[in-house]
């Protein structure tokens, strides 16, 4: 009889071990479906981070032809101006101005040839030209400070 009880518990032990075990590998093609959820979501969070990078490129491009503009439209109120002034402050004016269209030009194409490469690069870029822009900023408004005196 004790064999009988032993024998039994045993088959018991057995067969829950059975059903448990069957129990995970359901679970398991749960966990195959969960992670083939979360790829699918990681790739459309990838691919809202590549428009919102590639509009944050355009958007800037905009802003920054906005900026060359307001230096040209500067630089040619400026070439008005010296105009009237003395023969001598004219040719200091004129290599100045010369330099500054140089300039303005440079960072027009330097903008204008950047090809989208990724956000890191693009970071390092706009941080690159954002300076750029702000020293020839200081130069347009440095020259219209000249003139006044």
């Amino acid at each position: 009889m004790k064999k009988s009880i032993l024998g039994l518990v045993a088959v018991t032990f057995i067969i829950s071990g059975a059903v448990l075990t069957g129990c995970d590998s359901s679970s398991s093609a749960d966990k195959v479906v969960e992670a083939q959820n979360d790829v699918v979501e990681a790739n459309m969070d990838l691919e809202k981070a590549n428009e919102n990078y590639l509009a944050d490129v355009e958007n800037y491009r905009k802003e920054t032809d906005a900026k060359i503009a307001a230096n040209n439209q500067s630089i040619a109120e400026f070439k008005t101006k010296i105009e009237q002034q003395k023969k001598e402050a004219k040719a200091d004016y004129a290599r100045k101005i010369a330099e500054l269209e140089q300039k303005n030009t440079e960072i027009k194409k330097k903008m204008d040839d950047y090809k989208v490469e990724g956000k890191d690069q693009w970071e390092m870029f706009k941080a690159e030209y954002n300076h750029d822009m702000e020293e020839l900023g200081k130069s347009v408004n440095d020259l219209r400070v000249d003139n006044v005196k």
